[in-house]
């Protein structure tokens, strides 16, 4: 059985008739009869009821025209997916992260993906305020952490460890807290927006908030490890905003036994962007080069 013979029968079936069948794909009347009497014959059923008039459906007729349908739509989708891979990703990706996750893992890897891809365009907005990524016309942005209720598609890339820390010169003016709820008494430097923050940690086996205060708050990591590093309190930030003071001995970490184990990266983008291939490349390669950047 072939696929035109398939092809030729469903725009009969569809149009009722040869001629217009015919008509329908440039082909003679005569070449399209041929074609389902030689299907037929090739199955050894009647599919159609000819008359001069106009052309019925057999039982089996409907039964085969319906599976065929399905079979060519999927070689179809196939086909398409095929030509879109020898395509390859193209056009303008615009992507939103977080600065330091920026700085410290995408810029070389924006740089990696683009000569690995001549016709891909990248327009990176680094920045630590949350984007409205359909509002704003981004195609993607790189979140981390806990994400709020969304229609937006969200992509785990890697996991990362969270770490609170503070100066030797804070421990030895104001002592480590013990437990989370020792945070009360505590100046902790805050990493994010305007309303309430909240720290999880691992408290008897579940997963609690603690409200935290203190003298300074901002949208940038690094300014806050800053702050940290100058003894003006404690952070809790992701572990590569903090490795480098920690090596270094300019911070210590508090509250281990409390911190989750990780919290993770996502790739969030909205629902009408899901079938580009552009995007789907370049989020599973970040998944790929991620996950070998974290375990190095």
């Amino acid at each position: 059985m072939q696929l035109d013979d398939m092809r030729i029968f469903v725009a009969t079936v569809d149009a009722r008739n040869f001629t217009a069948a015919a008509n329908r794909l440039s082909l003679s009347k005569q070449f399209v009869s041929r074609r389902v009497m030689a299907l037929e014959e090739t199955l050894g059923v009647q599919l159609l009821i000819r008359n001069t008039r106009k052309l019925a459906v057999t039982d089996l007729g409907q039964e085969f025209y319906e599976r065929a349908k399905r079979i060519l739509g999927e070689v179809e989708d196939a086909e398409q997916a095929m030509s879109l891979r020898r395509a390859g990703p193209r056009g303008l990706l615009r992507v939103s992260a977080p600065m330091s996750f920026g700085m410290a893992h995408l810029s070389p890897l924006v740089a990696m993906f683009l000569r690995e891809h001549g016709d891909v365009r990248f327009e990176m907005e680094l920045s630590d305020r949350t984007v409205d990524v359909v509002g704003e016309g981004f195609d993607m942005a790189i979140r981390i952490g806990a994400l709020p209720d969304s229609t937006l598609i969200a992509q785990k890339l890697v996991d990362i460890r969270v770490v609170a820390c503070c100066s030797p010169g804070y421990v030895r003016r104001r002592g480590a807290p013990a437990v989370p709820a020792d945070l009360e008494r505590h100046a902790c430097l805050l990493y994010g927006h305007g309303g309430a923050v909240s720290w999880d940690f691992v408290v008897d086996g579940v997963t609690k908030g603690v409200d935290v205060h203190g003298p300074l708050r901002a949208n940038n990591g690094e300014l806050v490890r800053d702050a940290a590093v100058a003894g003006l309190g404690i952070v809790r930030l992701p572990d590569f905003i903090v490795a480098d003071a920690l090596r270094s001995g300019q911070l210590v970490p508090v509250l281990e036994d409390f911190l989750p184990t990780v919290t993770s990266v996502y790739a969030v983008y909205p629902q009408h962007r899901q079938s580009s291939l552009t995007i789907r490349a370049f989020v599973e390669f970040l998944r790929e080069h991620l996950r070998k950047r974290m375990k190095a």
